[in-house]
């Protein structure tokens, strides 16, 4: 079976990093056609600047980067270095890349290749803000129909928000984004914080990145072990959730997880529960299933993917 093409959409972000690398990792299951930044964590300078550093971590300096929408659709960028510092990838020092950032915009290398490559074989990988997924969508119709699936990083229910009470932090930060993504028609499958927060680090697995005496080995160390200080702190658990790693593993290994195709909506008015996801988990609406809503997550199973793959690096 070959690879399935997608493209990544993100803005590192110690966890997007290892997502990153995971995907890299892996071109058996995985062939990453370009990797698009959003502001998202940090300010779009950063998150492209990181994207970069990523790459050239996993010494792939070929791999395509794109800078795309440095704001929402209509609000005010909300970043979170209280989570991830004041780079977006606090942690071991790194220089800065010196891989070219691409001169077109992400959002045209988004219409261009669903345009250009076979209908039904792209696979869009949002781990951080959908900014660029809905902007493409709404310049380009046409593209929507022809995309294979979403697989994103997003959203929440029972285990509520971690930007509010009720919001994920890249719903949160432009549920209008999502909305159009939600409603698009394209099949959705969502790696929500119900998911990712059963994905926890512990101390050994951090040692055990250390311990493969590789570059690639030790940023992921650091990057976990700066990102673990913030959720233990935090939430008093045992590690730190590898949020957007979940998405990758998934297009490698979808029996890894379980979850229930259902309807989900994005809050949009409310300022009480902006971004928050309603999910229908119950099915007590007639509303038409949207999204196939991870819940589980077979951890060890997960940190194992992980490590095989990181230690080729």
């Amino acid at each position: 079976m070959s690879p399935r093409k997608i493209i990544i959409d993100t803005d590192p972000g110690q966890d997007d990093a290892v997502a990153i690398l995971l995907a890299l990792a892996s071109p058996e299951d995985v062939e990453v056609l370009g990797i698009t930044a959003v502001a998202g964590n940090v300010p779009l300078p950063l998150t492209e600047k990181n994207a970069r550093i990523v790459c050239e971590v996993a010494g792939r300096p070929d791999v395509k980067v794109f800078a795309g929408c440095d704001a929402p659709l209509i609000r005010p960028l909300v970043t979170a270095e209280h989570v991830h510092g004041k780079t977006g990838l606090d942690g071991p020092a790194r220089p800065d890349p010196t891989m070219p950032l691409q001169d077109q915009h992400a959002v045209d290398f988004i219409i261009e290749t669903l345009r250009t490559q076979p209908s039904d074989t792209i696979t869009l990988c949002p781990l951080g803000p959908l900014t660029n997924i809905a902007t493409a969508f709404q310049k380009a119709p046409d593209i929507v129909e022809r995309v294979h699936q979403i697989v994103l990083m997003g959203g929440g229910f029972f285990e509520g928000g971690n930007i509010t009470p009720s919001a994920e932090f890249n719903i949160y930060v432009d549920p209008e984004a999502a909305e159009v993504v939600f409603r698009s028609g394209v099949s959705i499958v969502m790696c929500p914080l119900d998911v990712t927060h059963k994905a926890l680090t512990d101390r050994t697995w951090i040692e055990k990145m250390e311990s493969l005496g590789t570059l690639a080995g030790h940023m992921v160390a650091g990057w976990t072990d700066f990102f673990e200080r913030f959720d233990v702190a935090k939430y008093g658990s045992t590690g730190a959730p590898l949020h957007d790693p979940c998405v990758i593993a998934y297009l490698i290994d979808p029996k890894l997880f379980d979850g229930r195709f259902i309807n989900v909506e994005i809050e949009t008015k409310s300022d009480l529960t902006l971004g928050m996801t309603v999910a229908d988990w119950w099915r007590v609406t007639d509303r038409k299933p949207n999204a196939l809503f991870l819940n589980s997550v077979h951890r060890d199973g997960l940190f194992d993917l992980l490590s095989e793959r990181i230690a080729r690096l």
